[in-house]
């Protein structure tokens, strides 16, 4: 009896070993925990590359637009147009803080197509450890506004030479502000800050259609509705200094290395190739309006080459992420020889007074290279040129050069409206230095 009871508890033990061996190789192994993701870390590397490329796109500004535009004016208005760049550089980076920047780059919610929200204004909510692109570029949200309110500031600064020589000092501080506002915030959050036409694929590397055929469409209404200079087509207006126009395009073609290269957010292969896209559209451009000059004026003159490469500069901008370095080859020179004849030759032909070019070369070369970027897109320096189209392109071009001018015109007359948008026709004969500011150049 105890010898069966003891041999019944061993086969016991047996089948139930013999059961639990069975269910452990039928059970499926356990799923080994899939690793936490790691939390975003600030890129130094990148982090450093944008410091830099922010200070050399303000430098685009003051002092190159402003020695730029100086240099090109009467000497009895340099100083009150190199004072329009740099108030609007204090002007810009006051509002982009407040308003800007969250209209441009903030989530709109149900209105995220067409502008973004209150949430960030006056930088509310973003800190020292607030990452812009997590896991992307990981560099700090201040770094990417402040260089996001260098592109703010140089747009409405170009707009000046529309009009350069004939607007009142006041009347310009109340149009950039509002311009800022209702202009360049909701087209920057179109393209760049999840708006209809960035979703859409419109490519706009870096400010093609944001800041160059923005820019120079409003400065070609602020041309048409402000009207001609005093005396002009009779009144000798060449340039009182153009070794200040040279050295002022010198230090935008520098500074257009921070301005495109650093669009792309990342010390990478990819600004590195638009560094070297900028630099070979910048002087296949400035050669060929040098040559397209020296053809028919028989001379290549300064004010020429130096507004070429301007003109390169401005046309590869939203291709210098997106093209090879032919591509932007033949950009420079489409662009060198189109926007020679558009300042010189068209601008003449319809009588306007665009008075530093601001539309023959920022508008029409603007839109240039948005359709050349659509055009000689290569999936090989960037995936997302697979998608380009010329009509994508054109679609973006449409609705920027619309919504500019109307909005534009609109703002001039409540401007004009609340304190008029040019001095007396005898304040502007003895120039805006000294009535205006109350100084000269001796």
């Amino acid at each position: 009896m105890k010898t069966t009871g003891r041999a019944a508890a061993s086969l016991t033990l047996v089948a139930l070993s013999t059961a639990a061996a069975f269910a452990q190789e039928a059970a499926p192994a356990a799923a080994p925990a899939a690793p936490a993701a790691p939390t975003p870390v600030l890129d130094t590397g990148n982090t450093a590359w944008m410091l830099t490329s922010t200070a050399l796109v303000l430098m685009m500004t003051i002092p190159g637009l402003a020695l730029f535009y100086g240099g090109m004016v009467r000497k009895k208005n340099v100083l009150a147009t190199i004072m329009q760049s740099f108030a609007i550089t204090c002007l810009v980076t006051v509002l982009w803080f407040m308003f800007g920047y969250s209209l441009a780059f903030s989530d709109g919610g149900g209105m995220n197509a067409y502008l973004g929200g209150f949430s960030k204004f006056f930088h509310h909510g973003i800190t020292t450890s607030t990452l812009w692109l997590p896991g992307v570029a990981n560099i700090p949200e201040f770094v990417f506004s402040m260089f996001q309110l260098t592109f703010a500031i140089i747009t409405p600064a170009l707009i000046a030479g529309a009009f350069a020589e004939r607007m009142k000092f006041s009347a310009l501080l109340i149009f950039m502000g509002l311009w800022l506002v209702f202009v360049y915030a909701p087209i920057a959050h179109w393209v760049w800050g999840g708006g209809f036409l960035g979703s859409a694929g419109v490519l706009d590397f870096a400010g093609g259609t944001v800041v160059h055929i923005n820019a120079g469409v409003a400065g070609l209404v602020c041309a048409l509705v402000l009207g001609k200079r005093e005396g002009y087509g009779t009144t000798n207006m060449a340039p009182h200094n153009l070794v200040y126009s040279v050295i002022g395009a010198s230090l935008l073609w520098v500074g257009w290395f921070g301005f495109n290269a650093g669009s792309e957010l990342a010390a990478d292969g990819l600004a590195g190739a638009a560094m070297m896209n900028t630099q070979v559209a910048t002087a296949a451009a400035a050669l060929a309006w040098m040559f397209a000059e020296w053809i028919v004026a028989k001379k290549p003159s300064v004010l020429g080459i130096i507004s070429g490469a301007v003109a390169g500069l401005v046309a590869v901008t939203p291709a210098s992420g997106f093209v090879n370095p032919t591509g932007a080859f033949i950009v420079g020179i489409v662009a060198g020889v189109l926007c020679y004849i558009s300042a010189v030759k068209v601008k003449h032909m319809f009588g306007y007074d665009d008075s530093l070019d601001a539309f023959g070369v920022h508008g029409v070369g603007g839109v240039i290279g948005a359709l050349l970027t659509g055009a000689l897109a290569d999936p090989a320096i960037n995936a997302l040129g697979k998608g380009a189209s010329v009509g994508t392109q054109v679609y973006g071009i449409v609705f920027t050069i619309l919504w500019t001018a109307i909005a534009t015109f609109v703002i001039l007359f409540i401007v004009k409206a609340l304190v008029g948008l040019r001095p007396s026709s005898q304040e502007e004969v003895e120039g805006l230095d000294v009535t205006q500011h109350g100084e000269v150049v001796p």
